[in-house]
């Protein structure tokens, strides 16, 4: 073993004598190594389980995180297949009506963009009211 010296007054060097006694240690030295090593297995262990709790959180962030990524991730499959859908199954205009058409169908994707954005809440609709903004100009 290493030595150490430590230094403390008398009524501290009193008490540790008196308790390493009392308990039944050899000397007030075994005494003082059992505390340190308390207190260093104690403080050891509150570091280790904060360090499992945060480790936890980040878990259950994680698998959150993932479930919401799925979830947006069936929900474009779904708005993908339904354009591809409705633009197999809807026929062209011929002459004339294309133009007219065209106009129509830029106007209600106006609208539907709006309706989409007014219909999102917080952040995420100003966001896309932005975006549909940038789409118009």
């Amino acid at each position: 073993m290493n030595p150490r010296t430590i230094r403390c007054g008398k009524e501290l060097d009193e008490s540790i004598t008196k308790i390493a006694r009392d308990r039944g240690f050899r000397s007030a030295s075994a005494f003082i190594r059992t505390a340190i090593e308390n207190e260093i297995r104690h403080r050891g262990g509150a570091s280790q389980q904060s360090e499992e709790r945060a480790a936890a959180g980040l878990e259950r962030a994680t698998a959150e995180i993932r479930r919401v990524s799925t979830g947006v991730q069936a929900l474009f499959a779904l708005v993908d297949t339904l354009a591809k859908t409705m633009l197999t199954c809807v026929p062209e205009p011929n002459g004339d009506a294309y133009q007219q058409a065209v106009a129509r169908a830029k106007a209600r994707y106006d609208r539907f963009l709006k309706s989409a954005g007014s219909a999102l809440s917080g952040e995420s609709g100003k966001t896309f009211l932005e975006l549909t903004d940038r789409v118009e100009r």
